[in-house]
């Protein structure tokens, strides 16, 4: 047997370690021979295909602990929208599925979020190829799975950052907001926030009111503490619905300057100084968190498992503390968002913070 992998989407910690226990299980498990696709299905695409030859990774154990990905990756150029150099567009989709056929490989692992996958999976629909899914995102947000590669080590970066915050908060009598990553969901704001004693976590999922947060962080003061932390994820909107967002990329409009937004109506509103941190891509790198490695070398193992079984189109998950399989079209439903109603909402309520309130017509979340 033949294997190929490939690392799709942003990056995050974790990978490298989801890389060598695929190597590890397939070569010293089942003899298999296996390959690294470079730049996700971007490498599929060249001719011949860009790959790196993984069997001798097998003794790297240095792989647990670096960040990033070896393999690199791409979140751009959807093979099935593909941009030409004179500004078209193209469905490139038969070049990916030859470079599969070129590698000779019987399988492929494509480690990747819910985008990614959706693509994968049209490519392994129309070519025939035979696919298993390894999920990965520092936003937690794939359906079907409770955690994904990566959410730990970027969750563990904002509580770190909330942990020094907090006495800079409190030696200049500040609001200190910290702005994380979340494009649609607010998992990270969420057990940041829970774990790092935020006054104030703010989700896309809630809706708020920017003059009761101010009357919360005015409350705190008149109980005698003169600082407060608020952390919100990147993609809440501001108290009147509207999407606030920075420069643009190929286009695109891109998330990101909600937490200074809040520190100007805050401030108006309060008198208080206000600080905002935006931690960015701070959250994708470094090196990745026990439960990530944990996570991602099971995740591994159970893919080339998976292959040995002859089973296909399916993504790896985690629940209940188990390793289970999924059917692909059940990950690729659309983003896993924040249930109002889960025990970690109500314990943050229960700890005094500010959330908001649920929206009169709830977002439409995928389950776990």
């Amino acid at each position: 047997m033949r294997i190929g992998i490939l690392t799709s989407g942003g990056d995050c910690a974790g990978l490298n370690a989801a890389i060598l226990a695929v190597v590890r299980r397939a070569v010293l498990g089942y003899g298999w021979d296996v390959v690294g696709i470079r730049q996700g299905t971007h490498g599929l695409m060249q001719d011949p295909p860009a790959v790196i030859p993984l069997n001798d990774y097998v003794n790297n154990d240095g792989m647990l602990r670096l960040g990033g990905t070896i393999l690199g990756t791409i979140n751009k150029g959807d093979p099935f929208h593909y941009p030409m150099p004179d500004g078209s567009f193209d469905d490139v989709s038969d070049k990916v599925i030859a470079g599969y056929r070129a590698l000779g490989l019987d399988a492929l692992i494509g480690v990747g979020g819910d985008g990614s996958m959706a693509i994968l999976h049209r490519l392994a629909q129309q070519g025939g190829l035979n696919l298993v899914g390894i999920p990965k995102t520092i936003d937690n947000d794939l359906a079907q799975t409770e955690y994904s590669v990566g959410f730990t080590t970027a969750a563990n970066v904002a509580v770190e950052a909330l942990d020094r915050l907090q006495p800079t908060a409190a030696s200049h009598d500040r609001i200190m907001i910290l702005e994380v990553m979340g494009r649609d969901a607010g998992h990270i704001a969420l057990f940041a926030g829970l774990a790092g004693g935020a006054d104030a976590i703010l989700m896309p999922e809630m809706d708020y009111s920017i003059d009761d947060l101010a009357e919360h962080c005015l409350n705190i003061r008149k109980r005698g503490r003169h600082h407060a932390l608020v952390i919100v994820a990147e993609a809440v909107r501001t108290d009147t619905g509207e999407p606030v967002y920075q420069g643009a990329d190929d286009q695109k409009a891109r998330y990101g300057g909600i937490g200074h937004w809040l520190a100007d109506k805050l401030g108006e509103r309060t008198g208080w100084e206000t600080r905002v941190t935006v931690l960015g891509h701070v959250q994708r790198g470094g090196i990745p968190s026990p439960r990530d490695r944990v996570i991602a070398t099971a995740f591994g193992v159970h893919a080339v498992d998976l292959i040995a079984q002859g089973k296909f189109d399916r993504v790896v998950a985690w629940s209940q503390r188990k390793v289970i399989d999924v059917a692909m079209t059940d990950v690729i439903t659309g983003p896993r968002l924040v249930d109002t109603d889960d025990a970690m909402v109500s314990t943050a309520i229960g700890m005094g913070a500010y959330l908001g309130h649920p929206p009169k017509h709830k977002r439409t979340a995928a389950t776990v």
